[in-house]
């Protein structure tokens, strides 16, 4: 018995290898933002299955409504064979004579990112997830980023006004449409389920945002002025939700510093609310700052693929 199953492994080992060599490995699948973690049943049930499902199915920051950061399917060893080797990503967790973090880019599929975590024990596995979670998750963030832009690019919907009067270009969806055109503005619109996604582009003077304890304060207020005026309420006011402060992290696009915000946005008195994206950019060749928000309307349901569809559209923005 254990001869046959030494053959068997054999010969997968060699098949993987030659559609390696070959180019003919299987495309990817799996739903955006989904993670096949490979652990035993017992321990996904344990300790250890809660330290993964702490930081892979972590609280994604921003949103109205508790979503993790990954839909994680969990599956025991065994079941790891022919289509389920195909999912686009992978975290598989196994016991060994060592301690170490595997990357596995495109070993049975591609596009595809895999990690492996070995341990001695369960602790030094629980001390590994623990040292390189956020790496490995910004890794699978990435590419879960390029395959949604991947797919925006099936229907793209060319708007030359966006590059003749702000100077950029971006990669939209056919399915989304212009809500408001101005010299220095812009609303996008697209119609999901009992409510919409939109992105609000538009151009500040550059220094408006400063880059000092007062940033947060100042986005807030200027995204809820901009808000107020430009995005039309039956009644009430589209600001910016007053209870939680957004979250504020630094970052590049196209190669320039910019601010992302990330929150949540309300209309005053009406007690509707959802999330937003904003990005303010320095764009000092050009001697402004540019922002791009994002922002989605559905209420009663998850939210979590809709922003990550802004930010991934967002994030194609090339300055002319």
């Amino acid at each position: 018995m254990i001869c046959i199953l030494s053959i068997v492994g054999c010969k997968e080992t060699k098949k993987d290898t030659a559609e390696k060599i070959s180019g003919s490995l299987a495309q990817s699948t799996g739903k955006i933002n989904q993670l096949s973690v490979i652990i035993d049943n017992d321990l996904w049930k344990g300790s250890l299955g809660d330290t993964i499902r702490k930081y892979f199915g972590a609280e994604v920051p921003g949103l109205p409504q508790e979503e993790p950061l990954f839909s994680m399917k969990q599956m025991p060893p065994e079941a790891f064979t022919s289509f389920a080797r195909r999912n686009r990503t992978f975290l598989k967790i196994q016991t060994g004579d060592e301690s170490k973090v595997y990357v596995a880019n495109n070993k049975y599929a591609t596009p595809q990112l895999g990690y492996v975590i070995t341990g001695t024990n369960e602790a030094e596995i629980v001390k590994l997830i623990q040292e390189r979670a956020a790496g490995i998750i910004s890794k699978y963030k990435k590419v879960e980023t390029t395959e949604k832009q991947y797919r925006i690019k099936k229907s793209v919907e060319y708007i030359p006004q966006l590059k003749e009067k702000m100077g950029i270009t971006l990669k939209i969806p056919s399915a989304y449409r212009i809500a408001k055109e101005e010299d220095k503005f812009f609303w996008l619109r697209k119609d999901i389920t009992n409510g919409d996604m939109n992105l609000m582009i538009y151009e500040l003077p550059l220094g408006t945002i400063p880059k000092d304890s007062s940033t947060i304060a100042k986005i807030i207020q200027v995204r809820d002025s901009v808000g107020v005026l430009k995005i039309p309420t039956t009644s009430g006011k589209f600001i910016t939700e007053e209870a939680y402060a957004p979250y504020l992290y630094e970052t590049l696009l196209d190669n320039k510093f910019a601010f992302e915000t990330k929150g949540t946005w309300e209309i005053k008195d009406r007690y509707m609310a959802g999330p937003f994206v904003n990005y303010t950019i320095d764009d000092v060749a050009n001697n402004r700052q540019f922002v791009i928000e994002g922002f989605v309307l559905a209420p009663s349901v998850r939210k979590r693929d809709n922003i990550f569809e802004l930010e991934a559209i967002i994030k194609t923005i090339k300055f002319e």
